[in-house]
């Protein structure tokens, strides 16, 4: 294996000027490829990020790849192999990412050139990279690369939202002379700077994602385990679920299931805005305005806003609950109150989503903020960065004795999908669902910004609505198979609970997945 780091950035710096300067946009998708490179790399590849350089400047990192069209797609093969043999779900998820992320070309408007070898991985043969946004057709050819891209994601166990970080910029100008089109460029911003700067275009909604998944097959892909048995657990899923595939004969895939929460996650800002509204009568809308209040133990807020823990005594009096979140850090506004009540089957509340265990619902009150905070950031209403709401996220974990993990080949603080946070106590629960502690499903208005209600994980899985209970079901029921290591009962209740939710509408969907897991 070989793979040269220092000789891909020499490389790029003598060839920099005649490239269109985009290939560290999608940065944290490229260092997520490279880890899996640093594992096996039989191409002896030096660098991920020539896989999106022009074919002249791609000549000398691509190894023993000698089609350079190629070179993008080999990439990602290989990365998705090694992903695939370790079962590592994060991995697969950036591979195919990166297999969908634009190339560079020499001028504004021109296509790349697509590769013509078959690749090993069925679900990257059944992706071609972004094009030129200016170029002829692209808006549509851009959806539907996107659009099977999130098929391929959810097949694989990963968030189909996911597929919208595969998106370009907006269409520069073909009379420009330059090439450098709407784009960024920058190998020191970890979480990439078409992202930081708010450069993406989406190629769709999330709910044209939702509706893509949901209507199953699209691509000329199965999923990992029927490519390989060496992926943990996807064989065995597939055993259990089937969807269409572009092909004479239907192949199995996994469940239509998404592994973490929208990285466009709006609601924790539209949360935020509704909870500050009710803050009014404290005279600032953020933490350190409600520990001014401190001691004013007397006063009539029934708001369950109120942040600090010494203002708690005034609120229990008039509403009998109790504020459990401790953190007063306030980057991008305050975490969302944690309130907890002895009567309740489910005693913590966060933003009228409720928990078994204080521990899942103090995660989830830490990550809304940082939703709000990376909002804030990225839009530039504070003087903050991304890597900040991170930073604060960490903080407001250590607060409650959480800790956040990240896997080796996930995406960073800033890309903030590709972790999960996990309670050092266990809450009580029916069954034994190993490092997970609430897998149960809620059904409400505002997830994710919707007007509509759908379906979300209530507890500490983190993911996007949905209109189809199906996604997040399957989702879940996949999930503590393989990342939370469940019980073979905890995992046989929760397929027993996707069944038992089929038919049924809205809140008694949930209900009755919900129930079967002792929820």
């Amino acid at each position: 294996m070989k793979f040269q780091t220092s000789s891909a950035f020499a490389a790029l710096l003598a060839l920099a000027a005649a490239e269109v300067p985009q290939e560290h946009s999608h940065e944290k998708y490229l260092r997520a490829v490279n880890a899996l490179l640093k594992q096996d790399n039989p191409f002896n590849i030096q660098d991920a990020v020539f896989g999106l350089l022009g074919n002249a400047a791609a000549a000398d990192g691509a190894g023993d790849v000698t089609n350079l069209d190629c070179l993008h797609q080999v990439t990602a093969d290989s990365a998705f192999s090694t992903a695939k043999a370790a079962g590592d779900v994060d991995g697969m998820a950036s591979a195919l990412v990166f297999a969908a992320v634009e190339r560079n070309t020499g001028s504004v408007g021109l296509k790349s050139v697509l590769c013509d070898e078959q690749a090993e991985n069925p679900e990257i043969a059944a992706l071609s990279q972004h094009q030129d946004p200016a170029s002829e057709n692209a808006a549509e050819e851009n959806k539907a690369i996107t659009l099977e891209l999130a098929r391929q994601l959810a097949a694989v166990g990963a968030d189909p939202q996911l597929a919208l970080d595969s998106g370009t910029f907006a269409p520069g100008d073909v009379n420009d002379n330059t090439g450098a089109g709407n784009t960024c460029d920058d190998a020191d911003d970890a979480e990439g700077c078409i992202f930081t700067q708010n450069l993406l275009i989406q190629d769709a909604t999330p709910e044209e994602i939702d509706a893509a998944v949901a209507e199953g097959g699209g691509g000329a892909a199965g999923n990992a385990g029927n490519a390989t048995e060496n992926a943990v657990n996807s064989t065995s899923v597939a055993r259990r679920f089937h969807v269409k595939a572009r092909r004479t004969t239907p192949l199995p895939r996994s469940p239509l299931s998404i592994a973490v929460l929208s990285q466009r996650d709006a609601a924790g800002k539209l949360r935020r805005q509704n909870d500050n509204a009710g803050d009014a009568n404290n005279g600032t809308a953020n933490a350190g305005g409600d520990a001014d209040n401190a001691n004013n133990n007397g006063n009539n807020n029934a708001d369950e806003d109120a942040e600090d823990a010494d203002n708690d005594a005034g609120n229990d009096a008039a509403t009998g609950t109790t504020n459990v979140q401790t953190f007063t850090g306030d980057l991008g506004g305050p975490a969302p109150p944690v309130t907890s009540s002895a009567s309740s089957d489910k005693p913590f509340e966060v933003n009228g989503s409720t928990f078994l265990n204080a521990g899942a619902a103090l995660q989830r009150s830490c990550a809304v903020q940082h939703n709000a905070c990376a909002d804030a950031a990225n839009s530039g209403a504070e003087d903050i960065s991304v890597a900040d709401c991170g930073a604060q996220e960490d903080e407001c974990l250590a607060a409650a004795s959480l800790k956040k993990l990240r896997r080796s080949s996930g995406l960073n603080a800033g890309g903030r999908r590709m972790r999960i946070a996990t309670r050092l106590i266990h809450g009580r629960q029916a069954f034994d669902f190993g490092e997970c502690q609430d897998p149960s499903i809620e059904f409400a208005e505002g997830l994710d910004g919707r007007k509509e209600a759908s379906f979300g994980p209530a507890g500490d899985f983190e993911h996007g609505s949905a209109l189809n209970i199906n996604i997040i079901s399957s989702f879940i029921c996949g999930q503590l198979q393989s990342r939370c290591q469940a019980d073979e009962a905890a995992v046989a209740a929760c397929e027993q609970g996707q069944a038992d939710a089929q038919g049924l509408d809205g809140q008694a969907a949930a209900d009755a997945f919900n129930s079967a897991l002792g929820l």
